[in-house]
């Protein structure tokens, strides 16, 4: 299927067919711009997901962005709003008139409001608060009491819940007779009189028992309350680890405030994935294609600066051993294999360590035995790579302990590699620095300094 093509998709939520947004779409759409052309604009909007608006929003510059917006006007979605990248939302918000952005904010559930809230400036966080019907506003706003990254931002305020000693019956009918139900709700959630929650009861189950039967009777086994306190990824965690579709959230006093959904649980997962593998590379976790230059270079030059730090210290290394590579000059061409190898065994190692730290695998109790494990696998590796770089040696110089030497240096750097890569994320956990974020420059480091001292330290031991 050609780029320029508008694909078909599966239906969206709403019960229409969506479609992906394509080069010749965004083409039409800024011809229309171009024309002033509502009509057509909305015309070739409306079959586009929300997120695909985003994305589109977010591709183009910030000109054209402006003159669309305007023309677009009141056809603009809230749910666009959820979709779009922080660090063009706030301009976004900017653009759109008070009577746009009110009716945009009135579609959204509280959790998405919350979510928009927290990276926008004091007077668009006013703007938007002063969009929202009362009791709505004072949802968000208590909502934005509980720490950031907790479970109390990440929770919707609309709940659906019953009295436990209600029937399938009343419960049926209590739904269909509220006006408010959230948008999307997969439990009903039994509370006790004090609105402690005991249960869930899913949706299938409801509708699938007869209406005398009690509510406590056909409850969830599986029942998981989150305390609104509670970190948003030990909040994703839980999801993935009990496979929850839904959970209430309680506040200090174990009533009920408010619940998780999937969707949400399921974001935090990816986010906090997707910063995994920025930070592992030395990248901001919050930069973004839409970023200025002058933004993306501030935040790059601090971990290019450490690696700068960290190739220095091998140079230092190297320049110990000046008589012995004038010398010999078959150690300056072998040495960079040596260090190449080890930063390639020691990333492997660490980004596995990483991985496990961020799921929880990798706990105290079986730490050394992961540890064990990444050092005998980097000692095998060593010793095949060994054999095949000692015949290399000998075969290209013609030097038998030379091939000696680079075999026994790479035994060792791929045994401190497998060490360094998993020891230097645990201990970095353990101090509360993020092992994604700082792991990279240490290993590297160790890797390259064990690698060139090793190497070049038994190439004068042995062949001078």
């Amino acid at each position: 299927m050609r780029e320029d093509q508008i694909t078909q998709a599966p239906e969206g939520e709403d019960g229409d067919q969506a479609y992906t947004l394509g080069r010749k779409d965004v083409t039409q759409i800024l011809q229309a711009v171009d024309l002033n052309d509502r009509d057509q604009l909305i015309a070739l909007m409306e079959p586009l997901h929300p997120a695909d608006i985003a994305d589109l929003l977010e591709q183009i510059n910030g000109v054209d962005r402006k003159r669309l917006i305007k023309l677009y006007d009141k056809a603009f979605d809230g749910d666009i709003l959820s979709e779009l990248d922080e660090s063009i939302r706030e301009e976004v918000i900017g653009l759109l008139t008070p009577e746009v952005l009110a009716d945009a904010v009135r579609e959204l559930e509280s959790d998405d409001v919350v979510d928009l809230l927290e990276d926008l400036g004091e007077p668009q966080q006013e703007a938007i608060l002063g969009a929202l019907e009362d009791t709505d506003r004072v949802a968000v706003e208590q909502s934005l009491t509980f720490p950031e990254y907790s479970a109390g931002r990440l929770m919707q305020r609309e709940v659906v819940m019953a009295p436990e000693h209600w029937s399938v019956g009343e419960a049926i009918d209590h739904i269909r007779n509220t006006d408010n139900l959230p948008e999307q709700f997969y439990h009903v959630t039994l509370v006790d009189p004090k609105l402690h929650p005991v249960g869930n009861v899913t949706l299938g189950k409801l509708m699938g028992s007869r209406r005398d039967v009690l509510l406590k009777s056909i409850v969830e086994e599986v029942f998981h309350v989150i305390p609104a306190n509670q970190d948003e990824g030990d909040v994703a965690y839980a999801f993935n680890q009990y496979h929850l579709i839904s959970a209430p959230v309680v506040d200090e006093n174990d009533r009920l405030v408010g619940v998780i959904t999937i969707d949400d649980a399921m974001a935090v997962l990816d986010e906090e994935h997707e910063e995994d593998v920025l930070r592992l590379a030395g990248v901001d976790s919050e930069s973004s294609l839409a970023d200025r230059v002058t933004e993306t270079t501030k935040r790059r030059f601090p971990w290019l600066f450490v690696n700068l730090i960290t190739a220095i210290l091998a140079s230092i290394v190297i320049s110990q051993f000046e008589a012995a590579l004038a010398q010999i000059v078959a150690l300056a061409v072998l040495m960079p294999i040596v260090a190449s190898m080890g930063g390639n065994a020691g990333t492997q190692s660490l980004t596995v360590a990483v991985r496990a730290l961020a799921t929880k695998d990798l706990t105290g109790s079986n730490v050394w035995r992961v540890i064990r494990r990444e050092v005998l696998v980097g000692l095998i590796n060593g010793l095949a790579f060994a054999i095949i770089m000692g015949i290399v040696g000998v075969v290209w110089f013609g030097i038998p302990m030379l091939g000696v030497v680079i075999a026994a240096a790479m035994v060792i750097n791929l045994v401190v590699a497998g060490l360094a890569g998993t020891v230097i994320p645990v201990v970095l956990e353990k101090l509360r620095i993020d092992p994604a974020l700082a792991s990279g420059a240490f290993v590297t480091t160790v890797t390259d300094v064990v690698g060139f001292f090793a190497f070049l330290g038994l190439a004068v031991v042995v062949l001078l």
